[in-house]
């Protein structure tokens, strides 16, 4: 790596007058054009796979093919004939350039809908056209000529393009059936489509009959790669590296999911554990990869989709990085991902828990929810009634009023199966109440006579009943088995990062917040992975006032950023986390004390400032400052330098907010367009000087 700064933005977000329903991927070129005006050096990309009727860029329904959303149709070969010549097509897009205007939002479901629409029509008139043509070839040899060879040409391209990419045959199959289906999953498909085997994706591909409508699919594809690697080759000649972002993980109604199934534990789903935010973790909903049996196959289908995405890029973010060491996974039944466990996974045995002290029915106190009857008849207000429902799920321990789950109880959505009490208010407050018991426990039995530590084990009631020495007991425990999950992690990662990184030249970038692991500390730079520094995530979280780590200190083999996609950006985070923003100027003025530098007409800047122009352009250049050998920031963070280039609310120019699901999140709209940026000389000039100081510190450090 050398040292660059860059900008990060979403394909759809970028706004010309040429795309105003959604950004595509010939205005990356103008985008292009307005980087090397500013110096620099680094154009990063979210996902640009196509989601399907999902919003969010990192729900991939394909790890290959790219989002027709982005292509535009003007630039099409085909479009002028089709404008000129079908009146479907001719009225359709009329509406649709009427219909589709510039809005701070873009209404994803409307936008694709409508261009997936155009897409078929001008298909259509496609095929119709050139067959027309060559029918009427005795009667016109010259036109009928024409459209002889025209036809053959696409059908050459095509052909090609398949060659070129095989993983677009189970792709087409994959989407005509989701349209056969009206876009529902394939696990509710009939049996007989659910259950392909690829040798009979590759039979149904050979189906003439269904060549037409497979075709399309090809079509559409081999027509957004053109478009996106002319403009990645564009970018490539002006000297900038085009970023790619690869999620790490597909979304379980995806084509890969289909059609390789073996890849994937279908039982079990990706998540995160409990935290302050979210205290039964987060159920991402995507399946675990089978890692074992990818292996067994040379990781050759990620190699290939390394490959394929080394088409445009030079250098690709691996995103949740983590996932790579270790995932947080959890039972596709449980309604929450609070009794997930990491995965590699180191456990403690019976054996051992009996030599601490521990008696067989103290470890099934520890490991099983144990249910007082008070609490389903403090809600019935009569004991008959609570032991009546209780019965249905639980078994009573002798004559206490105490009850263990029966065995029949495998996770809490067998808890919200069962009918309760006929009163729905009753019968639901019940449920509820049984399936928050289901997760109180401080063991989880993994495998049997094996454990682990639940997450959030010190707020069961199992755990506050031990004595202090048997908490010390299992807290020493649970040490080793941490000290035991680094060695399986980095062992694990070395494994399966290797192989795909090593699958490209790119340069690799990981995800890696949140995560404090001594496995990953020590993987990522024996791979030549660039780690991750968010500044205002980057620090002392345990001492007192949270300080940021010195910018000085930031790895050179790292990329440094002000926000991220799933942040606030630099203005919402300067107007709402004021102890942040404090702490933040601390750790600026040590960084201009220590390189002696002052930037000028800024020195008045504090806390207690409004945010401005001139405020994000000092925290820009205080972050230019870090050792990081690349400083990549979203363009909404650069565009406050010039007050013209705002949206009137901050909240307009946020990307995503986690954990939530809305309209808005992914479908950001710059609040201008790429002709006036490039006109903005004053923003140009100061992005300069951004990428002058970011060049100039490294050039001090020596990085």
């Amino acid at each position: 790596m050398e040292r660059k700064t860059g900008v990060v933005v979403p394909v759809s977000a970028l706004y010309t007058k040429d795309c105003p329903a959604s950004g595509d991927f010939v205005a990356l070129k103008s985008f292009a054009d307005f980087c090397e005006k500013c110096g620099l050096s680094v154009i990063q990309l979210l996902p640009v796979n196509d989601t399907g009727t999902h919003s969010s860029p990192y729900s991939c329904l394909s790890a290959n093919a790219l989002h027709p959303l982005y292509i535009r149709l003007e630039s099409l070969p085909e479009f002028a004939d089709a404008k000129s010549s079908s009146r479907a097509f001719s009225a359709a897009y009329k509406s649709f350039k009427k219909e589709c205007v510039y809005n701070r939002r873009f209404n994803y479901k409307k936008v694709c809908e409508e261009k997936i629409n155009l897409l078929h029509l001008i298909y259509a008139h496609l095929e119709k056209r050139m067959l027309l043509k060559a029918k009427n070839a005795g009667a016109s040899q010259g036109a009928g000529q024409d459209g002889l060879e025209y036809l053959k040409h696409i059908d050459f391209e095509m052909n090609e393009f398949v060659s070129d990419n095989p993983w677009v045959v189970p792709y087409a199959v994959f989407k005509d059936f989701k349209d056969v289906y009206s876009q529902a999953s394939w696990k509710d498909w009939d049996e007989m489509q659910r259950k392909m085997t690829r040798r009979q994706i590759e039979l149904r591909w050979s189906n003439r009959a269904l060549r037409g409508s497979l075709n399309f699919y090809v079509w559409c594809q081999m027509r957004a790669f053109q478009q996106f690697k002319d403009a990645a080759d564009y970018i490539r000649e002006k000297g900038i590296i085009l970023k790619g972002d690869v999620p790490i993980l597909m979304n379980e109604d995806s084509v890969e999911c289909w059609a390789w199934p073996e890849f994937f534990d279908q039982d079990l789903r990706a998540g995160s554990p409990p935290d302050s935010d979210n205290p039964t973790g987060q159920r991402w909903g995507f399946p675990v990869y089978d890692w074992d049996r990818i292996a067994e196959d040379d990781f050759a289908w990620w190699k290939q989709r390394i490959r394929c995405a080394s088409n445009y890029y030079s250098a690709f973010r691996l995103d949740h990085v983590l996932g790579f060491f270790r995932l947080w996974t959890y039972k596709n039944s449980e309604t929450t991902a609070f009794l997930g466990h990491e995965s590699p996974y180191a456990y403690t045995e019976r054996r051992v828990l009996e030599k601490m002290g521990f008696s067989e029915g103290r470890i099934k106190w520890l490991s099983q929810p144990h249910i007082p009857t008070r609490l389903v008849s403090d809600l019935t207000g009569n004991l008959d009634v609570a032991h009546a429902a209780l019965e249905k799920v639980a078994d009573r321990i002798k004559d206490e009023e105490l009850w263990t789950f029966k065995d029949s109880i495998k996770s809490d959505s067998d808890i919200f199966a069962v009918d309760f009490s006929d009163d729905s208010g009753l019968n639901l407050r019940i449920r509820e109440a049984l399936a928050k018991k289901w997760l109180d426990r401080t063991l989880m039995e993994i495998e049997k006579d094996c454990f682990v530590p639940v997450w959030s084990y010190e707020i069961s009631t199992s755990w506050k009943s031990l004595s202090d020495e048997e908490k010390s007991l299992l807290k020493n425990e649970f040490a080793e088995l941490f000290e035991q999950k680094n060695e399986l992690w980095k062992s694990h990662a070395n494994e399966v990062l290797g192989p795909i990184v090593q699958a490209s030249d790119m340069q690799p970038c990981a995800e890696d917040l949140g995560v404090d692991f001594p496995a990953v500390k020590e993987v990522l730079p024996e791979l030549n992975i660039a780690s991750l520094r968010v500044v205002r995530w980057t620090r002392f979280w345990s001492k007192n006032g949270q300080p940021y780590e010195d910018f000085d200190t930031y790895p050179p083999l790292s990329v440094c950023t002000t926000s991220v996609h799933d942040s606030s950006t630099i203005r919402q985070w300067w107007q709402d986390e004021k102890s942040s923003v404090w702490a933040f100027l601390d750790a600026a003025k040590k960084i201009r004390e220590k390189r002696q530098i002052s930037f000028e007409g800024l020195d008045v800047i504090d806390g207690n400032c409004d945010f401005t122009p001139d405020v994000a352009r000092f925290v820009l250049e205080n972050c230019a400052l870090c050792s990081s050998l690349w400083y990549v920031n979203p363009l909404q963070d650069y565009l406050y330098m010039e007050e013209k280039c705002w949206a009137e609310n901050a909240e307009d120019e946020r990307i995503n907010v986690p954990g939530t699901v809305s309209e808005r999140n992914w479908t950001l709209r710059l609040p201008v367009d790429l002709d006036e940026l490039l006109s903005n000389g004053a923003l140009i000039d100061k992005i300069k000087k951004i990428v002058i100081t970011h060049d100039s510190c490294g050039m001090q450090s020596g990085n």
